[in-house]
């Protein structure tokens, strides 16, 4: 663990090890820390803050800066290690770990751009003035699917604004946090400023916290049910919270839409990072008159994918996480059969020498999905793309919004009228048209509903991390 600008284990002398979601080969050991690592985490973080909020805006840039040159400078290395621990292909992780980067250089200019400004007072002797201010100690608690981007989504926003943090990781991907925090130490960061504590068992850490009124603001990416547990135990404390949960998003192809062109896009974004992503579409909504033709164009896509191991060269499809991950897939798929789906290609797990002892799930397509099913309500998660039919536009949208979740959505069509009057009438915070990666480090990410509360990257990322002052002067 990092605490205080030391490499240190766990108090208790515990680790735990970390293992290859493709072969199950024990990659290392990291320390399983507990309530009073989390405790000296936290202490290092307030005693931190006074000297770090000091700094000028152009010194926490400075140290954001090196730390993009640095990470950059180890791109290969931190990739290669996240495919063996998390699974994702190498390419896939080399573009990661450049979008991480991407964010400590765009919050590395944020920080100079914090502004407050003066308000017209009724009184000729008064003035006021707001001025925005770092809130202070703040938490990060991430997820495993892409272990190094989402560390930099949060700790660079704090930084740049003038907090100190404390990062419990995924316990999946403990080893990608470390070497991320290698960059952070590497860059000059000062002790205290940014703590780290990984651990077996996140309920001890998180706990700590949770609990801990010093702690004013929790930001936290993962699953719907613990986001919701989480921003209800912040309350106790009044934390402010950020909160990027599940997503269920509607992939949505008109009558207009050029099926082939759609189809190619379905198969990208749907099979990105083995389905294992928030945003990755998780119902394809479509014209019944193109049906056909997308699901031709889908199929001979997808047929063409190489799952295997992410360091193996020509693998495009890596393994899910775990064995959790893989009964999902066969729960969703048996439930939509049993209800009168059709499997298309795949629709089982992966079995051979090269997958045996991995967690891997052949790329999958259902069609004849209808909105009973279980995959229609519940967030997959995997490399599953079920097809749905629609008839109209009213029809589609009322589809696309049957979900409590509303982080991504896509829209696929030719009519520029219909692309921006289905945009406004989704439910969802990201909307991508004829456009499969709605996102960037200088757009704000985020949803509504139970896909969250907040936004991370773009101007909107910064200001999570700044509490408002006004200033009344009488003359």
């Amino acid at each position: 663990m990092y605490i205080d600008g030391q490499w240190r284990s766990a108090l208790s002398g515990n680790s735990f090890d970390s293992t290859n979601p493709a072969t199950g080969e024990v990659l290392g050991t990291a320390p399983d820390g507990g309530r009073a690592d989390a405790r000296a985490a936290i202490d290092a973080a307030v005693a931190a803050l006074p000297a770090w909020r000091a700094k000028t805006a152009y010194e926490r840039a400075e140290l954001l800066i090196a730390a993009h040159r640095i990470m950059m400078d180890r791109q290969d290395d931190l990739a290669t290690l996240m495919t063996r621990e998390q699974g994702k292909p190498l390419r896939m992780a080399r573009t990661e770990v450049g979008y991480a980067a991407d964010f400590l250089l765009w919050f590395a200019e944020e920080a100079k751009r914090v502004y407050g400004e003066v308000i017209p007072s009724a009184r000729a002797d008064q003035r006021f003035v707001v001025l925005q201010q770092p809130v202070g100690v703040c938490a990060a608690i991430t997820p495993w699917n892409y272990p190094i981007s989402m560390i930099t989504r949060k700790v660079a926003p704090a930084l740049a604004a003038g907090c100190t943090s404390v990062l419990k990781p995924a316990e999946q991907t403990p080893l990608c946090a470390i070497e991320t925090f290698r960059v952070f130490a590497d860059a000059g960061v000062p002790p205290g400023v940014v703590n780290l504590v990984t651990c077996a068992d996140p309920e001890p850490v998180a706990g700590e916290i949770l609990a801990d009124a010093s702690v004013r603001k929790v930001s936290f990416t993962g699953s719907t049910e613990i986001g919701k547990m989480i921003a209800s135990r912040a309350g106790g404390t009044m934390k402010r919270v950020s909160m990027e949960l599940g997503g269920h998003a509607p992939f949505l192809v008109f009558a207009d839409a050029d099926p082939e062109h759609a189809g190619k896009g379905a198969a990208l974004v749907k099979f990105l990072n083995t389905g294992q992503a928030c945003i990755c579409p998780n119902r394809f909504i479509v014209h019944r008159s193109i049906a056909e033709p997308f699901l031709a164009t889908l199929r001979a896509r997808v047929e063409k994918l190489m799952p295997g191991d992410g360091m193996a060269k020509g693998t495009t499809v890596g393994p899910l996480i775990d064995d959790a991950a893989l009964k999902k897939m066969e729960r969703q798929v048996a439930d939509a059969t049993a209800k009168g789906a059709e499997v298309i290609t795949g629709g089982n797990r992966l079995r051979g020498t090269v997958f045996d002892d991995g967690c891997f799930f052949a790329p999958t397509i259902l069609s004849d999905v209808t909105p009973d099913m279980l995959i229609c309500s519940e967030e997959t998660f995997g490399p599953i793309a079920p097809v749905m039919v629609f008839d109209d536009e009213d029809e589609a949208i009322r589809l696309a919004n049957s979900t409590s979740y509303g982080l991504a959505g896509y829209i696929y069509t030719r009519d520029i009228s219909r692309a921006l009057r289905v945009a406004e009438a989704l439910d969802f915070g990201m909307i991508g048209i004829n456009d499969i990666n709605p996102t960037s480090a200088a757009v704000p990410f985020g949803g509504i509903k139970d896909s969250g509360l907040g936004r991370e990257g773009a101007r909107a990322g910064i200001a999570e991390y700044l509490d408002t002052k006004v200033l009344g002067i009488a003359l």
